[in-house]
């Protein structure tokens, strides 16, 4: 028996739209890697990008659990000496919930060139459905 290889050319994607709302950060992103990486489809092989495209709305309205919000802390440095930034979870989720969505996907993701692949067909939108834009690619909804 022959083990199945997909080869770029014939791999079928998709659209999901996942409504954060409400959900846990945590849990929304293990699910969204998961589509990403494309270990859904039967024809999965992990050296090629077997994925589907994912929308993410209301990235804004995003919850995280526990103390989480206040304790947890996302840094960034500009590679200048001394220009270390903390932000906490709190703030992040005023100013830039969509780096807080793609930060949890990227993490869970290949730390490869594939991954980095991977990650460029999530598109995470802080407002609501009517804004995203992605009516024509026919998008599932998707519950999480």
């Amino acid at each position: 028996m022959k083990t199945y290889t997909a080869k770029p050319g014939e791999i079928d994607r998709q659209w999901f739209i996942v409504d954060a709302a409400g959900k846990p950060l945590g849990r929304m992103a293990t699910r969204i890697a998961m589509l990403l990486m494309g270990k859904t489809k039967p024809a999965y092989t992990p050296h090629v990008d077997t994925g589907d495209f994912v929308v993410v709305v209301n990235a804004a309205r995003t919850v995280l659990t526990g103390t989480k919000m206040d304790k947890k802390t996302y840094y960034t440095h500009s590679r200048w000496v001394g220009k270390l930034t903390a932000t906490s979870a709190r703030d992040m989720l005023k100013t830039k919930p969509a780096d807080m969505i793609k930060a949890a996907v990227k993490g869970m993701l290949p730390k490869s060139r594939l991954g980095r692949d991977m990650l460029r067909k999530l598109k995470v939108h802080a407002g609501d459905c009517p804004a995203h834009g992605y009516a024509a690619q026919k998008a599932v909804r998707l519950e999480v």
